[in-house]
């Protein structure tokens, strides 16, 4: 089977702005609304759903959730859907979304991080339609490195088209921009030095196969089910095999290990080619560091094992495309990977 790609994005496109997740609070409200400004001012006419407050930790009731995304994914006149943030239980919408008519409609951009990835992979295993695990849009105004693109620039490919990105060697400093004091601020200081690492041995690597992943902490309450089955995608998509990316946001390390043992039990990576880790500020346990989580439940893959990809929750961010056709380059600490639509 051939996965499917939205058609580019152009000027005069909807794009459809929902919570699925945790919605914006009223201080933050000038945030989105700046963001959705930098959306019209390239041209694009913006599409706020109902599902966008907070209400409590969500934005909405779960089915009004489900309802909305579901509808702007399969409404035709909408080409991308990129939600403000992710949250914590994006995982209730999955029985309700309507991933047969999502299927069968034309295909729609999906674009996020976070939670977001537990709608972003599902939505690609069940109808083999490609997602963006990108910023999300409150992240979007963000300026884009050098080697680097913006989600917005990823999705006007052409299919077959391709794009490198390579590792800028240096992210942003811990800690959090204050949007109530300064909704509009666009600048992204890249001041701590910071380059791939292998973390299962030396030497070089050039991979290939199809990209999907995930945020650990969410994927792994699907992996294993009708939504997370990885293995059953690669079957259909991706016989050569799958680039496999995680990212863990918040998890202690002992936590993380966990889980990647969880999903490699379940046959996560069973098809998997090569893992790519993003990298992360969460913490490390007594003696046991978050490469440690990772080499403990993974190092017996195999496959090269990645870090300190610019995939996770630490700024700046590489977006990825769900199914794309990928090859990864790693040599001394400087990594690149190229994607193509086909």
């Amino acid at each position: 089977m051939i996965v499917r790609y939205p058609r580019p994005l152009q000027p005069g496109d909807r794009i459809g702005v929902t919570a699925p997740s945790a919605g914006v609070a009223d201080p933050l409200r000038p945030r989105l609304d700046f963001c959705c400004s930098v959306l019209r001012d390239r041209g694009y006419q913006v599409v706020v759903g109902d599902c966008i407050r907070a209400d409590r930790y969500v934005s909405a009731p779960v089915a009004d959730r489900a309802a909305e995304l579901t509808g702007m994914l399969a409404d035709p006149t909408i080409r991308a859907v990129v939600p403000p943030w992710g949250g914590e239980l994006a995982v209730d919408l999955l029985p309700l979304l309507d991933f047969t008519a999502i299927g069968a409609a034309e295909p729609t951009w999906l674009v996020g991080f976070s939670d977001i990835s537990t709608l972003l992979t599902p939505l690609t295993l069940r109808t083999g339609v490609a997602t963006v695990h990108g910023n999300n849009l409150m992240d979007t105004p963000y300026e884009t490195p050098a080697g680097l693109v913006n989600w917005l620039e990823l999705v006007t490919l052409p299919a077959g088209g391709s794009i490198e990105q390579v590792s800028p060697g240096r992210y942003r400093r811990p800690g959090f921009d204050d949007w109530t004091k300064d909704p509009t601020v666009t600048a992204m200081p890249l001041t701590e030095p910071g380059a791939w690492r292998r973390l299962d041995g030396d030497g070089p690597v050039e991979v290939s196969g199809r990209l999907i992943g995930g945020c650990v902490e969410t994927m792994s309450a699907v992996a294993g089910s009708v939504y997370g089955d990885l293995t059953g995608f690669a079957r259909q998509y991706a016989p050569d095999g799958l680039l496999v990316y995680v990212e863990a946001v918040e998890d202690n390390a002992f936590s993380i290990a966990r889980q990647l043992h969880g999903m490699r039990l379940s046959g996560f990576f069973d098809a998997a080619n090569a893992v790519l880790v993003g990298r992360t500020r969460a913490p490390d346990a007594p003696g046991f560091s978050q490469g440690d989580a990772v080499l403990d439940a993974l190092g017996g893959l195999g496959v090269p094992i990645l870090a300190d990809v610019e995939c996770g929750h630490v700024a700046p961010y590489l977006p990825l495309v769900n199914g794309a056709r990928a090859t990864v380059r790693y040599a001394a600490g400087s990594g690149r990977i190229e994607q193509t639509l086909d």
